[in-house]
């Protein structure tokens, strides 16, 4: 049986070998598909306004992808080769010359400072050579070469079938070097290198580049896979390597896969063993598409397109399915300056561009093909990327949809009900604000009393807003007062308004006189001169502002517009 395969894998290898000698290849390294094969691959090669072909490795002048002139080049270098990771102003910088547009043989360097490589290779205690080392030790055990992992996908399947039934080794058997485990995982990456870019010019043949880069991949996954253990391999991983790969040295590659996987700005919360981080925030997507297009969010539910069917495969792959490879560096480079936000804004802007053709469908095997298959015309650099930069995604919004997804994961339908509960005495003391945050996005009060059923998305969203902005700030202020003053029990109210009483009246005053030259509260007058509102003296109450980010911003221009006008108190400061 094991002669049968080896002798097929030959027969195709030499088949493949025959057609190479003929393709012809784009200017990013992807083959040219006749006609009749466009329908299995999905990848346009149209880049240029001339027609005759290029080198993968070239770039023709008269290309519809964005240049930069020769002075904006050289301070792109001077900008990479001074760059600060920690400077606000390196950053700006760096936004200004994403949006005109990379030159290709700079990528890798800004990929390579954006994400810091150089300095975690450097803390790291982790030996990237060592590493290979111990792999290729198992890998001689088994008998197989990291150059050879495809043709050996037969032999390591019946090591690991003879594993699990034997379940130990014999025991004149010297020890291995290798595990069930390995094995799994040795035959998992190799299976799905076959479905890497096998179009691409590195990873397609039998020819001795694409033997290397196949091998480089293997290297890198499996590297990874040892270095974090509790992450391991999952399937996406291998097509983000292949993109670094294609920018990147092998090492280097390693670790710009090892930040992106690891550091909570970009992928950690969507790469697990059990896929269960990335279900997740398909769910927060999915309520951040309703809370954005309601409408097109309800007719894909009534078709029945679930979100889950086409936005896992671009999470895990991080959008290489799209059939312009410019676009996709073009995504990739706003990822990796702005982190999971960015693939968020990415899916949106996707659905958007596709908004008037997905309301015209009316059948699941029409919409989902859509949206697995994005069409040239929507894909295209000169669409998609200025789409792309007009959307905008605050954090505020992720995570609120986190929050909900989070409450309904874990309580069900009560969730709502409990967010409507904790809303409900901040809602009554605020009055006329509330009424002003709601009608303004067109909702009513009717409408939030109609029930839970009826209770819109964007409801949900105002009453998440206020309890994420103002509850830890608010718990912060009950902390301070309660090493000061005698502890006393505060209601959720308190929180963020009080009551003015003549007991608190009296003990603002003699926090006055025991604090010369000091405020009444430093974090009271920070939080809200950041918000840009000031504070009323009521009889009833006193309006503390104690929100940040966009609600309170928006919140704060509209109360200028309210009948009654916020008063700055003067009071707070002691006369001197």
């Amino acid at each position: 049986m094991r002669r049968r395969n080896s002798s097929n894998v030959n027969r195709r290898s030499s088949t493949i070998r025959r057609r190479s000698e003929n393709l012809r290849f784009d200017e990013f390294g992807f083959v040219h598909t006749k006609k009749k094969d466009q329908k299995l691959v999905h990848r346009c090669h149209d880049y240029s306004c001339g027609t005759k072909s290029l080198p993968w490795w070239s770039h023709s002048s008269d290309s519809i992808y964005p240049q930069l002139s020769s002075v904006r080049v050289k301070e792109l270098c001077e900008l990479l080769s001074y760059w600060n990771g920690a400077s606000f102003i390196c950053k700006s910088q760096i936004e200004r010359f994403i949006r005109m547009g990379i030159p290709p043989n700079l990528r890798g360097r800004m990929w390579n400072c954006l994400l810091a490589i150089d300095s975690l290779r450097e803390s790291s205690d982790f030996n990237y050579q060592k590493c290979l080392l111990e792999v290729r030790g198992s890998l001689v055990d088994l008998g197989v070469s990291e150059y050879g992992v495809l043709s050996a996908i037969a032999t390591l399947s019946d090591t690991q079938n003879n594993l699990d039934l034997n379940h130990q080794l014999p025991s004149n058997c010297p020890e291995p070097h290798y595990s069930v485990d390995d094995i799994t995982l040795f035959r998992q990456i190799a299976l799905d290198l076959q479905r890497s870019f096998p179009t691409h010019r590195s990873l397609m043949g039998e020819s001795p580049e694409a033997i290397e880069g196949q091998a480089k991949l293997f290297r890198v996954l499996i590297a990874y896979a040892r270095y974090n253990p509790q992450v391991g391999y999952s399937q996406g991983m291998s097509y983000i390597a292949a993109v670094l790969l294609m920018q990147l040295g092998e090492e280097e590659a390693f670790w710009a896969l090892t930040a992106l996987l690891d550091k909570p700005k970009y992928l950690a919360e969507l790469f697990d063993l059990s896929l269960t981080k990335v279900q997740h925030q398909v769910k927060v997507f999915d309520q951040f598409l309703k809370h954005r297009k309601p409408q097109l969010s309800k007719h894909m539910e009534s078709v029945g397109v679930l979100s889950v069917h086409f936005v896992m495969p671009w999470f895990l792959t991080l959008f290489t399915s799209l059939p312009c490879w410019d676009s996709v560096l073009a995504v990739w480079d706003l990822i990796i300056l702005h982190g999971l936000s960015a693939v968020f804004c990415t899916a949106l802007t996707i659905i958007e561009l596709l908004e008037p053709q997905l309301m015209d469908l009316n059948d699941e095997g029409a919409v989902l093909p859509l949206l697995l298959r994005v069409p040239v015309d929507v894909a295209q650099y000169t669409v998609l990327v200025p789409a792309l930069w007009d959307t905008e995604v605050q954090d505020w919004e992720l995570k609120c949809m986190n929050r909900l997804v989070l409450d309904e994961s874990h309580h069900g339908p009560k969730a709502e009900y409990c967010v409507k509960q904790k809303a409900t005495p901040s809602c009554q003391i605020r009055g006329g604000e509330e009424n002003v945050l709601s009608l303004s996005e067109g909702e009513s009060t009717t409408e939030k009393g109609s029930g839970t059923g009826g209770k819109s998305i964007l409801s949900r969203v105002m009453d998440l807003a206020h309890h994420y902005l103002l509850e830890p700030i608010g718990r912060q202020r009950v902390e301070e007062k309660s090493s000061q003053t005698k502890p006393r029990q505060h209601n959720p109210t308190s929180r963020v308004f009080k009551s003015r009483t003549s007991t608190q009246q009296v003990q603002l005053r003699s926090r006055e006189q025991n604090q010369p030259g000091v405020q009444e509260s430093s974090h009271d007058v920070t939080v809200t001169d950041t918000a840009g509102c000031g504070k009323t003296d009521r009889s009833e109450h006193s309006f503390k502002r104690a929100g940040m980010g966009p609600v309170a911003s928006v919140a704060c221009r509209r109360s200028k517009h309210s009948i009654i006008q916020p008063i700055r108190v003067k009071s707070l400061r002691p006369v001197k």
